[in-house]
């Protein structure tokens, strides 16, 4: 039996690789005579660049930028091995894994540190640079990257602002000059996410996602508010209402509104990037997998693109998750023949993340036992 793990990262415990690596020994417990290969794959969040190097080769870059709340840390990006291309990780430099709980604050935080990535790629003669936003710790519609790369905003007493998600709601105008401009233009952008919220409203980027970054009711709408004034002062509503344009706290509207970027699903881009349609020709198996199997699975996650494929194939997907959320009803809709969670019984949080790795072979064994008896 031929098997293809491709399996996303299970946050704060396991990168792909190694969630990869865990399933593919508990298979082998199961059937040494198994033949697998393992495909560890990202959507646009956390791990993309270092999935893209995995299956592209390329180089790293690196370089001193600042986090989201303007310490100076070490982050790098890649770039292809013509040089024409860099993959830029937006979570390596304004990411929520930089901040402890108590530090996250969506109107203190900012993507300066996006902006000093973009324009390090720029000065080093990139002709494309590819945008990953996903798992970001901030909230204020990309101009926090706008000003690292020389768009200066000004607030109603002509007092230049810094681009933290505070700044939406004093923030009265956008200086871009004609050097930017030009700059900026040369370069071809593509964003690549993995939520398709609009920017503002009851399903855009604060009202979603503004609690997970650190921010209570009322803080939710000042960042919607201001996230409204940033689309009208820029005269790009209809950027505003574009599936994608919320991803990353409003980064994917800035990127559109400020660098002219196309927007693309993460996971599509992905498998198109690494081959993925090719490495599934006679495959018997798809063994998928991430942190957590909800009701965003169908929203453009990780899971739901492998279940696409395995559909359009007629291969059976497998997805194993640490958390569970869905009905078997919306399992099928899915795409996937079966999905299981890892956690063998209730346990606190920082119990299941420690042992992700054991338990993803735990249950990979016994998903291989019951390959064994459909294989017979």
């Amino acid at each position: 039996m031929k098997i293809l793990v491709a399996a996303d990262s299970f946050k704060d415990s396991l990168d792909s690789l190694r969630v990869c690596e865990a399933i593919c020994r508990g298979l082998k417990q199961a059937n040494a005579n198994f033949e697998i290969s393992i495909f560890p794959l990202a959507d646009g969040g956390e791990g993309t660049s270092d999935i893209l190097a995995y299956h592209l080769g390329g180089k790293k870059a690196k370089l001193k930028v600042c986090d989201p709340l303007f310490r100076t840390i070490e982050a790098d990006y890649l770039i292809s091995g013509d040089n024409k291309t860099a993959f830029i990780e937006m979570a390596k430099a304004s990411g929520l894994q930089l901040l402890s709980t108590s530090e996250r604050n969506p109107l203190l935080t900012s993507t300066f540190g996006v902006g000093q990535m973009i324009q390090d790629a720029i000065e080093k003669g990139v002709e494309k640079i590819t945008l990953a936003i996903g798992g970001s710790a901030t909230n204020e519609g990309g101009i926090g990257m706008a000003t690292a790369l020389g768009i200066e905003l000004y607030d109603g007493h002509n007092t230049k602002l810094r681009g933290t998600g505070e700044d939406l709601g004093h923030l009265a105008k956008i200086s871009f000059n004609e050097n930017t401009r030009k700059k900026l233009s040369k370069i071809s952008f593509s964003v690549i996410c993995d939520v398709t919220n609009q920017l503002s409203g009851s399903t855009g980027a604060s009202f979603i996602y503004g609690a997970q970054k650190g921010a209570d009711d009322n803080m939710i709408k000042i960042l919607d508010t201001g996230l409204i004034k940033l689309a009208k002062l820029t005269k790009a509503d209809d950027l505003a209402n574009l599936p994608g344009a919320g991803a990353a706290g409003g980064l994917g509207f800035g990127a559109m509104t400020f660098l002219g970027a196309k927007l693309f699903r993460g996971i599509d881009m992905i498998m198109q990037m690494t081959d993925f349609e090719k490495h599934i020709q006679g495959v018997d198996v798809i063994i998928t997998g991430e942190g957590r199997i909800d009701d965003q699975t169908s929203e453009g996650k990780l899971i739901h693109g492998v279940a696409s494929m395995g559909l359009k194939y007629h291969i059976p997907v497998i997805a194993l998750c640490g958390s569970l959320g869905l009905n078997s009803k919306i399992i099928k809709d899915l795409g996937l023949t079966a999905a299981f969670s890892i956690t063998p019984h209730p346990v606190d949080l920082d119990i299941a993340l420690r042992d992700t790795e054991i338990n993803l072979e735990t249950t990979s064994y016994n998903v291989g036992k019951l390959l064994n008896l459909l294989h017979n």
